[in-house]
C-alpha cells in the first residue's frame, strides 16, 4: 500500500530479502552456551558494549499500554521489533526482548501484551510475527520484573504481529476477576485460556468458529468484572463473558452494515460506566474505507453511535476507525483516532462528553520533529500521523497523550505541542551499511521504508533526515566507489516521484538523481555497484514478486545506459575494490559465479557448482585486494575466493554464515612486521569451536579462528542481511537487523 508521498512505513523483509553486499523452554531468557567441543576449551567471548544507533523509531508501533497503577510506567510494542519498557525518570524506551536469538526469529513481533492491574511488576507479552505455516508457532513471555527477566511458553498455535490486523487488540488480557487466569485471542486458533499465569494453555469455548483466512479474536478488553471480545470473521461482532456461565452475543450492537464489520479496539471508561469500541471495513492497518465508533452504557446496556466524523469515500474522504483510550481521572473524556486517511491525513478526535461532541486534536497540533528530522520526509514536512491504531492516555496525566504511527510514538503534555517520545525505540529494518574510511560520515545506511541516512553521530538521529531528491521508500542498493570514497549511489523503491537511483560526490551529504535511468527501474528498482575509480555503474533490476529483469550499465554518471546482455538477471553485482575493470555477480539460480574484466561490459563464467536456490547469497569483496572474494552461503557455510572468483574453496570450521564484512586490521603484535594486517572479518554465522549457534562473530586472522562478540542478552531475532566493520577502529562493528535497527560494538 502506498498513499500519498510518505514511504509505506511497515514493508518488512520476512527472510530472503534482497542480498547484501559488503565491500569493505522454560527460560529465565537468555540461554547458555553448550559444552565445549572434544579436544579443548572454545575461546571466550570477547566482550563488547552493544549500543542502538539512534535513527528514532521508523517502523509500525502498534500498542501502547500505560499501567494504571504505577505512575511513568508505560509498554509499547511494535510488529517486527519486539516489546519496549517507558522509563520515565530517563524519557526513554528499554528494549526488552533483545535475547530472543537467531532460531527464534519469528518470535520478535508482538501480537499482544497485557499487564497486571493488582500486580505491577508482572508483564505478559503474545510473540509470534507470522501465522503462515512457514513460521514457527508463536510464544508467551511472562515476566515478574517488568520485562527484565522472562519465562517462556511455547505455544502450538500461531500469531501474527506483522500481518493484516496487527493495530488491533490487545488480544492478551489477564482476567480482571483472577490474576492468575489470563485470555488469549488467536487469529485462526479461537480462544485460549490459562489458568496458571501463562504456563500453560487450553483452548477455551467460544460461540464463534474461527477461519483459517479470518482475523479471529480482535481484541479483549475488561469492564468491571465483564470480559469483552472482539471477532473479526464475520457475524456477530462483540461477545462477553461474567465468568459466570460461557460467552454471550452483546444485546443490541451495532450490525455495521453491509461494509463496517470488524470491530478494532475498545476501552471502558470506569468512571462513566462505559465501554467504547471503534470499528472499520478492514482489520487495516491498511484497506480501510469506512468506519465508526458506538459506546455501550454497562449499566443500561443501551448503544448510541458517537462517530465523530462519517468517512465518505466516494468524496475521496474514505478511512477507517482504530485506536481508543480514555481518561482514567474524568468521566465522559476520551480519544479516538482515524486509520488510512490519507486524503486529510489521520487525527485523533478528543471528546469531554462521552462522545456527545469532539476536537480534532490535529487542527491545533504544533509539531516538533526536530529530534527526529526523517519525519519531514525529505523535506515534505512532517506529518501529524497516519496508521495511527494505538493510543494511551497517560492515568496519571489528563493532558499526557500518546499515539503510535508507522514510523514513530507522537506525545504532548498540554493537547498542543507535540513531539516524538522515541528515545530508544529502533525498529528499523536495515538493508546496507557502509562505514566510510575517513571524514564524512561515520556511517550511511540504507533502510526498508525510509530510504538513505547519513549518520554524522551514532547517538543523535541523522540531523539530515532521509536522503532526498529523489526521495525513496525501501532503498535497495547503496554503493560507494572504494577508491573514491566520495562517491556514492544509492536506488530505492520511488516516493513522490519515478526517480529510483541517484548519486551523491560529497560522501551521501547531498544527492541528485541519475539524468536518466532504465525504463523498468521505477518499477523494478534492484541493487548497484559502482567501479572502484566511480566510472562505472552497474543496476540490477527485481521486481516486488521475484521477476528478474536484465542489468544496465553505465559510464557518465547515470546519463545513459545500456543492457549487460551476459549479466545473471536478478543477480546482486559487486565491484572489485582494487581493479575498476572487475565485477562479479553471483547467480544464485544455477550456482555460479560471474567475472567481468572489462568494466562490466561482458561476464564470463568464473567458479561454478556453488550452492544455488530461492535465497540470495552475499558475496563481499576484501578492501584492499583484488579478487579476493567471500561467499556467505547460509546453511552451506562461508566460500573464499583468492582468485578473482575463478575457484572458492569452504573456510574450515563455519558450517553456517548469512553475512559478511570487513573492518580495520588488528595491530601487529612486534617490532619490525611490515605492513598492515587481513582486515578484521565479521559475520554473522555458525562456527561450533566459537558457539553452537548462531551468532556475530569476528576473525583477525582471515578465517583461521573466530571469536563470539555478541552475548546471549544481545541477539535480536534474524541478522542476516548486513554487517560491516569499521575501517577506522579496530573491532568496531556495525550490524543491521531486521526490526531493531542499526546495533554497533567495539570491545571493551
Amino acid at each position: 500500500m502506498r498513499a500519498s508521498s510518505a514511504p509505506t512505513p511497515s514493508r518488512r523483509t520476512v527472510l530472503g530479502a534482497a542480498a547484501t553486499v559488503a565491500a569493505a523452554t522454560a527460560l529465565p531468557l537468555a540461554g547458555t552456551a553448550s559444552a565445549a567441543p572434544k579436544g579443548g576449551a572454545r575461546p571466550a567471548a570477547a566482550p563488547h558494549r552493544w549500543r542502538t544507533a539512534a535513527i528514532g523509531g521508523t517502523g509500525f508501533v502498534t500498542g501502547l499500554l500505560f499501567h494504571p497503577a504505577v505512575k511513568g510506567l508505560a509498554y509499547a510494542r511494535t510488529d517486527i521489533g519486539g516489546a519496549y519498557r517507558w522509563d520515565d525518570r530517563r524519557a526513554r524506551w528499554t528494549a526488552l526482548t533483545d535475547h530472543l536469538g537467531w532460531d527464534d526469529w519469528n518470535l520478535l513481533g508482538i501480537e499482544a501484551m497485557a499487564v497486571d492491574p493488582a500486580h505491577p511488576d508482572r508483564l505478559y507479552l503474545a510473540c509470534g510475527t507470522y501465522a503462515q505455516d512457514w513460521a514457527s508457532p508463536g510464544a508467551v513471555l511472562r515476566s515478574e520484573d517488568r520485562g527484565t527477566t522472562w519465562q517462556r511458553t511455547d505455544l502450538t498455535v500461531r500469531l501474527g504481529a506483522n500481518e493484516d490486523g496487527r493495530g488491533a487488540g490487545e488480544r492478551l488480557l489477564v482476567d480482571p476477576r483472577d490474576s492468575d487466569t489470563l485470555w488469549l485471542g488467536t487469529r485462526h486458533d479461537g480462544l485460549l485460556r490459562s489458568a496458571d499465569r501463562g504456563r500453560t494453555w487450553s483452548a477455551a469455548a467460544f460461540p464463534a468458529a474461527p477461519s483459517a483466512s479470518g482475523q479471529g479474536v480482535m481484541f479483549l478488553a475488561a469492564a468491571g468484572r465483564t470480559v469483552y471480545a472482539g471477532w473479526g470473521d464475520g457475524g456477530t461482532a462483540l461477545y462477553r463473558t461474567d465468568g459466570s456461565g460461557g460467552w454471550e452475543a452483546v444485546p443490541g450492537q451495532p450490525s455495521g452494515g453491509a461494509s463496517v464489520k470488524v470491530p478494532v479496539r475498545a476501552a471502558y471508561d470506569a468512571r462513566g460506566r462505559a465501554l467504547y469500541v471503534t470499528y472499520a471495513d478492514a482489520p487495516g492497518p491498511n484497506g480501510q474505507a469506512d468506519g465508526s465508533v458506538h459506546r455501550l452504557d454497562t449499566v443500561t446496556g443501551a448503544w448510541s453511535e458517537v462517530t465523530p466524523v462519517a468517512p465518505d469515500a466516494a468524496a475521496g474522504d474514505g478511512f477507517g476507525y482504530g485506536g481508543v483510550a480514555v481518561d482514567a481521572r474524568r468521566a465522559g473524556t476520551l480519544v479516538v483516532t482515524t486509520n488510512n486517511r490519507w486524503a486529510q491525513v489521520d487525527t485523533v478526535f478528543r471528546s469531554t462528553d462521552a462522545g456527545a461532541t469532539w476536537t480534532s486534536l490535529k487542527d491545533t497540533a504544533v509539531l516538533d520533529v526536530a529530534e527526529t528530522p526523517y519525519l519531514r520526509w525529505g523535506g515534505e514536512g512532517a506529518k501529524f500521523g497516519w496508521w495511527i491504531q494505538a493510543v494511551a492516555v497517560d492515568p496519571f496525566d489528563s493532558h499526557h497523550l500518546v499515539f503510535g504511527t508507522g514510523a514513530t510514538v507522537y506525545g504532548t503534555r498540554d493537547l498542543v505541542h507535540w513531539a516524538p517520545e522515541i528515545r530508544g525505540l529502533e525498529e528499523s529494518s536495515v538493508r546496507f551499511l557502509i562505514a566510510p574510511p575517513a571524514g564524512g560520515a561515520r556511517l550511511l545506511s540504507g533502510l526498508g521504508d525510509i530510504g538513505v541516512m547519513y549518520h554524522e553521530s551514532l547517538t543523535s538521529s541523522p540531523s539530515r533526515g532521509m536522503a532526498s531528491e529523489p526521495v525513496f521508500g525501501t532503498a535497495t542498493g547503496l554503493a560507494q566507489a572504494a577508491l573514491k570514497p566520495s562517491y556514492v549511489v544509492r536506488t530505492g523503491w520511488p516516493s513522490g516521484s519515478d526517480a529510483a537511483g541517484a548519486h551523491s560526490h560529497d560522501g551521501g551529504r547531498t544527492w541528485r538523481p541519475f539524468a536518466a535511468q532504465p525504463e523498468i527501474a521505477p518499477s523494478a528498482p534492484g541493487p548497484v555497484a559502482v567501479s572502484a575509480d566511480g566510472a562505472t555503474l552497474l543496476w540490477s533490476f527485481v521486481h516486488w514478486d521475484g521477476t528478474k529483469y536484465p542489468a544496465h550499465r553505465s559510464t557518465d554518471g547515470g546519463a545513459t545506459w545500456a543492457e549487460v546482455a551476459s549479466f545473471p538477471r536478478g543477480g546482486t553485482p559487486v565491484a572489485d575494490p582494487v581493479d575498476p575493470r572487475r565485477f562479479y555477480v553471483y547467480d544464485t539460480d544455477t550456482g555460479v559465479l560471474y567475472r567481468s574484466t572489462d568494466g562490466g561490459l561482458t561476464f564470463s563464467r568464473g567458479a561454478d557448482g556453488l550452492p544455488s536456490g530461492d535465497v540470495q547469497f552475499t558475496v563481499a569483496a576484501a578492501p584492499g585486494r583484488s579478487g579476493d572474494l567471500w561467499l556467505s552461503a547460509k546453511d552451506n557455510g562461508l566460500l573464499r575466493s583468492t582468485d578473482g572468483g575463478r575457484t572458492f574453496a569452504p573456510v574450515p570450521g563455519c558450517t553456517a554464515s548469512h553475512a559478511l564484512g570487513f573492518g580495520k586490521a588488528a595491530p601487529r603484535a612486534g617490532r619490525g612486521r611490515p605492513g598492515p594486517g587481513y582486515p578484521a572479518v565479521f559475520q554473522t554465522g555458525r562456527v561450533p569451536a566459537a558457539y553452537d549457534g548462531v551468532a556475530v562473530l569476528r576473525s583477525d586472522d582471515a578465517g583461521a579462528t573466530w571469536v563470539r562478540i555478541n552475548d546471549d542478552a544481545h541477539q535480536w531475532g534474524w541478522t542476516g542481511q548486513v554487517i560491516t566493520g569499521d575501517p577506522r577502529v579496530h573491532g568496531r562493528v556495525y550490524l543491521g537487523t531486521n526490526g531493531r535497527g542499526i546495533q554497533y560494538a567495539e570491545p571493551e
